[in-house]
């Protein structure tokens, strides 16, 4: 089984988890974009997360690409530094990473639709890079 998400991460961003970043970072951005509105379901669910966090892993270890391009760093990267495209130029992507530091994310449109979309353009940059 490959390690792709570590439960280290989870629990540091399960700190900020009334805000949706470790269910963002273990691919679940329905759930994630509804603790950010609601603060963690008024924090019963974000504290119910502190149990949830290893079942999580497990699943986002089975369902994402391991490869070159560390999930922990790019989530990092995007959670703190998003809106300067630093995750985007991480995976190698330094055109939109520029356009992001130079439109604050493109207007923080972006580093939204990155919270959504980041584990599968790891896991595409990952497969390709094996197929190469």
């Amino acid at each position: 089984m490959q390690d792709t998400h570590s439960k280290l991460i989870g629990y540091l961003l399960w700190i900020f988890g009334f805000l949706g970043a470790h269910r963002f970072y273990y691919g679940r951005p329905v759930t994630g974009t509804i603790w950010f509105f609601t603060l963690g379901l008024l924090g019963i669910g974000w504290l119910i997360d502190l149990f949830l966090i290893p079942s999580m892993d497990r699943e986002a270890d089975l369902r994402y690409q391991s490869g070159d391009i560390d999930y922990s760093v790019a989530w990092l990267l995007l959670t703190f530094l998003g809106v300067f495209g630093v995750h985007r130029m991480y995976m190698g992507k330094w055109l939109t990473g520029i356009l992001y530091f130079l439109t604050f994310g493109f207007f923080l449109i972006g580093v939204l639709v990155d919270f959504w979309t980041l584990n599968e353009q790891i896991s595409v940059k990952n497969r390709e890079k094996q197929l190469a």
